[in-house]
């Protein structure tokens, strides 16, 4: 039975990319050696670095603007680290927008380093909704948002401008939709929520940016030895990057960011139309903010759960069940993941809809 994986991440990839990585783990570019083995020094392999990084930034459309691709290692959660390490000066100010779990986990690094102010918050309606009408202290050293809020299924739509370094974690929306991204001056996403197996972090930064703070920093955590490094500082996560690149070509000769994002929209209109439509479900983020990555939702009679749950596990279903911050459904709909497998999922709600 074909499967449907809706997991939040690690995720589901393009099946070309199995297929490629699986033959290179066997006999990479006919070199009779895994990829798991190669030297990240041999030209086969500084080949696969130097095309990732330049994909990523021809992808964002940041081509000749001043950005330099890194794919490091330790997740999105070092970056939480590494982002006020080079950013925030000694006895400055940072500002943050608290729009879910992983936006809490960045600012409590962030207060290490200096001021932080949270400038909105939407906890106290446990993140049901982006935040909006905020201020942020023109003295701040830069403005930190979380793109898309996995758990609990929230969006940004717009940002912010600002006179000042605007960070941002893509983490489970990067390459989904098109942005004007030279908004940003530093972006990083964790490569396993749409992008490549876990084990790198993707960093886009602008290069001008850095070596503002004064700090004195230690040298894995700096920006500048990775870009001065080419992204080999150290030894760089061979396969993940290489899995990376792979996702990335297989967008490229789909269309590129314009492209999935039509495919994008389309499984979101299907999915969160039947949710509307469909009198025993409800959706848990607010309308106007639901991420087109990670759709939430609940059955309104919790009596239906244990019918529907053996329903979708039936029609090959994987990974659905909520965060246990929002319970209910969650249905992560990333760029490899075929409307198709989305249609699956809403005859199964409109099968539970006809039994009851």
């Amino acid at each position: 039975m074909k499967k449907h994986n809706y997991s939040a991440g690690p995720c589901i990839l393009p099946q070309e990319v199995f297929e490629k990585s699986a033959q290179a783990i066997l006999n990479f570019n006919n070199s009779g050696l895994s990829i798991l083995e190669i030297s990240h020094r041999s030209k086969d392999f500084v080949a696969v670095m130097d095309e990732a990084r330049a994909l990523v930034i021809e992808l964002l459309g940041l081509e000749g603007k001043g950005y330099q691709a890194l794919f490091l290692a330790g997740g999105a959660s070092l970056e939480f680290i590494m982002a006020p390490y080079n950013l925030m000066k000694e006895g400055g100010k940072s500002a943050y927008l608290d729009s879910g779990t992983w936006a809490t986990a960045a600012i409590k690094e962030a207060k290490l380093f200096g001021d932080t102010v949270v400038v909105a918050s939407s906890k106290e309606e446990n993140y049901n909704h982006i935040p909006k009408g905020y201020t942020v202290p023109a003295d701040a050293d830069y403005f930190h948002c979380t793109s898309n809020n996995t758990i609990f299924g929230t969006q940004m739509k717009e940002f912010p401008s600002l006179d000042m370094p605007i960070v941002c974690d893509m983490s489970s929306d990067i390459f989904s939709r098109e942005l004007d991204f030279s908004k940003f001056d530093l972006i990083y996403a964790g490569a396993q929520k749409n992008m490549g197996p876990a084990g790198t972090t993707l960093v886009v930064v602008k290069e001008e940016i850095l070596g503002k703070n004064n700090r004195v920093i230690p040298s894995m955590l700096d920006y500048t030895k990775h870009i001065k490094a080419e992204s080999m500082y150290n030894t760089p996560p061979v396969f993940p990057v290489y899995a990376s690149l792979l996702t990335l070509q297989w967008l490229k000769n789909l269309g590129g960011v314009a492209a999935i994002e039509k495919i994008n929209n389309a499984k979101a209109a299907l999915l969160y139309g039947e949710i509307d439509r469909n009198p025993l479900f409800k959706g848990a983020a607010a309308v106007e903010d639901r991420s087109n990555m990670n759709a939430t939702f609940l059955l309104n009679d919790a009596a239906h759960a244990e019918t529907f749950d053996a329903m979708w596990k039936a029609a090959g279903i994987s990974g659905l069940p909520g965060h246990r911050s929002v319970g209910g459904y969650r249905a992560s709909m990333y760029n490899a993941l075929p409307l198709e497998s989305v249609q699956v999922l809403v005859d199964v709600m409109k099968e539970l809809e006809k039994n009851m």
